[in-house]
């Protein structure tokens, strides 16, 4: 009888793997690409290495990317709060910090 709640939970999770992301989302990431290609958006790579080292104590837990304006937002963790720095994709600037 254990089998079956697994299985149910399983069969839960697997339309949701399955699914291709939203419309809004594949032309954003594609837009992005663009832009990393014409060297109008720096790499992720290069906007971590600029950032991650400045927040001493917090562990770096993601990011997303707002487009078509270009902004990373690097996420934080540090005892026990979310820390969000927002990062000017184009220059690699810092525009500012939520959280403590």
């Amino acid at each position: 009888m254990r089998m079956l709640p697994s299985l149910l939970l399983c069969g839960l999770a697997a339309p949701a793997i399955a699914q291709p992301p939203p419309a809004d989302q594949a032309r954003d990431g594609a837009v992005a690409l663009q832009a990393r290609r014409q060297g109008r958006l720096l790499p992720l790579p290069e906007i971590e290495r600029r950032v991650v080292p400045t927040m001493r104590d917090a562990q770096y837990i993601g990011f997303d990317l707002e487009m078509p304006s270009g902004i990373y937002t690097l996420k934080f963790l540090k005892k026990g709060a979310v820390i969000w720095v927002d990062v000017d994709g184009r220059t690699g600037q810092i525009l500012g910090r939520t959280g403590r």
